[in-house]
């Protein structure tokens, strides 16, 4: 669903109080409508619409299927996820509020204590990993692109251990590392996308891999890498 073209400007109302760069993030913030529709609809943030773009394409989230949300703060695509019935448990390296009906592991995903508390709570079938995730941006783009190679590669090796055969993961990126990351999910799921959805900002380098039906192990692909 498009935002309302029709909504109302809305200014700073003491713009003296912040800096030039402040001005212009709230401005942007207050005035996007893809901030005031989450508001409205008591998401926590704008991202769920992208997950919820690309959930209406793939079918991604069902009632019962086990939903694993890797960095998961503030909590949006949790939401909608329980919101859809399914079953989802929510990580992050920082204190996340509750949400009615997720579980949340606060601790680095690849730490062992974390994988297996992670285990205990979903048990040994995992349907889909979503990674909302980005590396902390330096402003120049190899650097931000290698950044996001580690982090996508370490996503993918999570979801190599824990999804079940027929299960799915999707990815934030930064152009540049879909590259690299397309040719090593390949060996992992049938298919392999990369998506940029209608609520991604215009101006954001961001794209998403979205890897579906998960192979079974040592079963490699190399059929569709649609974009």
């Amino acid at each position: 669903m498009s935002p309302d073209a029709t909504r109302t400007r809305v200014r700073l109302k003491d713009a003296r109080a912040h800096t030039s760069s402040s001005q212009r993030w709230l401005s942007r913030q207050l005035n996007d409508p893809y901030v005031q529709r989450a508001k409205a609809m008591g998401y926590r943030a704008r991202s769920v619409f992208k997950l919820e773009e690309i959930d209406k394409r793939f079918d991604l989230i069902r009632p019962g299927r086990v939903v694993v949300d890797l960095g998961a703060a503030p909590g949006s695509w949790s939401q909608y996820a329980i919101k859809k019935g399914a079953r989802v448990v929510a990580v992050d390296l920082q204190p996340m509020a509750a949400i009615p009906g997720v579980t949340i592991i606060e601790g680095d995903f690849l730490a062992e204590e974390t994988e297996a508390a992670l285990s205990r709570a979903v048990g040994p079938k995992v349907d889909l990993v979503l990674s909302d995730m980005a590396a902390s941006s330096t402003g120049r783009k190899l650097v931000d692109r290698l950044r996001a190679e580690q982090l996508g590669e370490a996503v993918l090796t999570f979801s190599d251990a824990h999804v079940a055969p027929g299960g799915a993961v999707l990815i934030k990126l930064v152009r540049g590392a879909e590259a690299v990351l397309q040719q090593q999910a390949k060996a992992i799921f049938k298919s392999v996308r990369i998506l940029r959805p209608d609520a991604t900002r215009s101006d954001s380098s961001e794209c998403f891999l979205l890897g579906l039906e998960r192979l079974p192990p040592g079963a490699a692909s190399g059929q569709d890498a649609g974009h």
